[in-house]
């Protein structure tokens, strides 16, 4: 193509040439100047393409000045962004490579740009915060392009001055708000400008240094510290008020009308309650007789929770001492004082005493009703849960004590001494009680065991009680069948046989027909038995004997003192020998 192009000149400079030739000769230009023009002709086309020419090889010579600036700059920026080098891709023509390194670098410093302004961004915040903050800023240079790892560290670092800013002005805004309500209850004002920036100035131009929330939380430590001797200082006062209303019995209508300075802890109320404790201390010594008196209930009192024996009491002479006085006043509050100490520091121990003191009464009150039969007759459900009740009470002891036992060998530990409760070991005292209570119930049981064979022993001679009621029978009702069974036999075997129904078969009655008198009975008939003359075994004619011997000694003889009518006429002998004989056959 660049050929043709080159011919087409050629041609067209020929016909310029000719074109000239013909106008000089028909103007009539002589041979020699049309010679002239025409190399005026050559020399102006000849510079005209000399003058393209260089114009082009200056072309040239910037498009390579350009493509080495813009090596040189690719380079440095490759180094500044922590970049490859750009490599140039092969067979290129200096324009087409000028332009890719030109676009090329366009590009990087695009993106140096944008890291430098972000850098820029980065460094404001770091540095607003910092002033909040009172630390050092972050260490990068502001005039070298960041990577873009350092770009991430430095955010990260900004994320965590941000968080740190709010999680102190969180505790800022917490801790002023606590300092100002002490210092309103403690009806004080901001004194030092620390103070009055905190609670005055706004809380955004505060500065969140670590030291100054270290100061905040001194000066709230200071305030909560003034604020709590303010309230022990109060609660000394109200119980010393407290203590001498009740000794000095002042009436109630005082109280209330002081009852304002018995709750808050302000300066006001401290000095109220100043003067009234003053006041009280100054009655007091005008009363001290029945303040001394009144000291010594309370002692007592307190001698009772901590089991003071005899001797422990009468260790404290000024408590038997009549001879009123300051000193005798100081010695009894020394003591009330020391009483109180000792209880509240074994407290845990004296209750669990009390505690199982009562729930021993308790357990005691229990067992007592739990052998009352006429509790059987409760129709409201309290027998089930007294027995539920008892039945806790005798799990729950044991652990108490074990638990009392620890405590009370701590208590003797320290106090180099043994724990009495009324001037007995107390571990020993229930032992004694236990033991106690287990000999009583040994005792009622043999009780009901002596009622019970005494009870049989006057069913053998006089027959059953009747226990229950029965259906009351008119005259003459009874069958014929239950009269020819009663006729029938003798009356002497029909009483054994209801006496040996009450005492091993339950509570029968006697037949309704009416018994004749022993003496009307004939002597066949008294000493007739049911065992047609079977012999006894030997094992049970020598419990007989014994019975036989008790009841001559006992029961026979005071019941023959009694049995002086006709109708009791019947001697120790025949009875007891019926009774064996009858006892022997009816349990085989």
């Amino acid at each position: 193509a660049s050929e043709v192009l080159a011919a087409e000149s050629v041609a067209c400079l020929n016909k310029a040439l000719c074109r000239l030739k013909d106008i000089w000769e028909e103007i009539g230009i002589p041979e020699d100047q049309r010679l002239q023009r025409t190399d005026v002709v050559k020399k102006h086309i000849k510079g005209l393409l000399d003058m393209m020419i260089a114009e082009e090889e200056n072309l040239k010579e910037r498009l390579m000045k350009s493509i080495d600036m813009c090596r040189k700059e690719l380079d440095v920026l490759c180094r500044e962004l922590n970049l490859a080098p750009f490599e140039e891709e092969e067979g290129n023509t200096v324009l087409q490579l000028e332009k890719d390194i030109r676009t090329r670098l366009e590009v990087m410093m695009k993106q140096k740009n944008q890291r430098m302004q972000e850098l820029k961004a980065l460094k404001e915040q770091d540095q607003d915060l910092c002033d909040i903050l009172c630390t050092s800023s972050y260490c990068i240079d502001g005039d070298v392009v960041p990577t873009l790892e350092q770009l991430e560290h430095f955010r990260r670092h900004i994320a965590s001055l941000n968080a740190e800013k709010e999680r102190r002005r969180s505790e800022f805004v917490g801790i002023k708000r606590q300092i100002i309500v002490c210092m309103e209850e403690l009806e004080q004002l901001p004194d030092t400008s620390f103070e009055r920036d905190v609670v005055c100035e706004d809380e955004e131009a505060f500065c969140l240094s670590d030291e100054n929330i270290a100061a905040l939380k001194l000066l709230l430590s200071q305030l909560e510290d003034r604020k709590a001797q303010n309230e022990v200082l109060c609660s000394a006062f109200r119980g010393q008020i407290q203590e001498l209303w009740n000794r000095l019995q002042i009436p109630q209508e005082e109280r209330e009308a002081f009852s304002e300075h018995m709750v808050m802890c302000r300066r006001r109320n401290i000095d109220a309650l100043q003067r009234e404790a003053d006041r009280l201390e100054e009655l007091k010594m005008q009363n001290i007789l029945s303040v001394i008196e009144a000291i010594r209930v309370e002692v007592a009192a307190y001698w009772d929770k901590c089991f003071y024996s005899t001797e422990q009491r009468q260790a404290f002479a000024p408590y038997y001492d009549e001879d009123y006085g300051e000193e005798l006043l100081r010695l009894h509050d020394a003591e009330i004082l020391h009483l109180k100490q000792h209880y509240e520091d074994h407290r845990e121990l004296y209750e669990g005493v009390h505690k199982w003191q009562e729930s021993w009464t308790l357990y005691l009150e229990l067992e007592k009703k739990a052998t009352d039969p006429s509790r059987f007759t409760n129709r409201g459900g309290n027998l089930l849960k007294e027995e539920k009740q008892r039945a806790d009470l005798h799990k729950s002891l044991p652990k108490l004590e074990k638990k009392l036992k620890q405590q009370i060998d701590l208590w003797e530990q320290e106090q180099g001494r043994e724990f009495l409760v009324g001037g007995q070991k107390f571990m020993q005292f229930v032992e004694e009680q236990w033991e106690l209570h287990r000999l009583e119930k040994e005792k009622e049981k043999q009780e009901r065991q002596l009622k019970k064979s005494k009870q049989i022993e006057e069913e053998m001679l006089y027959g059953t009680i009747p226990r229950t009621p029965s259906k009351r029978r008119l005259q003459g009702a009874n069958t014929p069948g239950k009269l020819r069974k009663f006729n029938s036999t003798s009356i002497s075997s029909a009483t054994p046989n209801s006496t040996m129904r009450s005492a091993f078969g339950g509570t029968l009655c006697h037949s309704p027909v009416s018994r004749p008198p022993l003496s009307a009975q004939k002597p066949a008939q008294s000493i007739r038995t049911p065992g047609r003359g079977k012999p006894p075994r030997a094992g049970l004619l020598e419990r007989n004997k014994e019975n036989i011997s008790h009841l001559n000694g006992t029961a026979m003889s005071g019941a023959l003192r009694s049995a002086a009518s006709p109708q009791r006429n019947i001697s120790i002998n025949s009875v007891a020998s019926t009774y064996s004989e009858f006892a022997v056959i009816s349990i085989f």
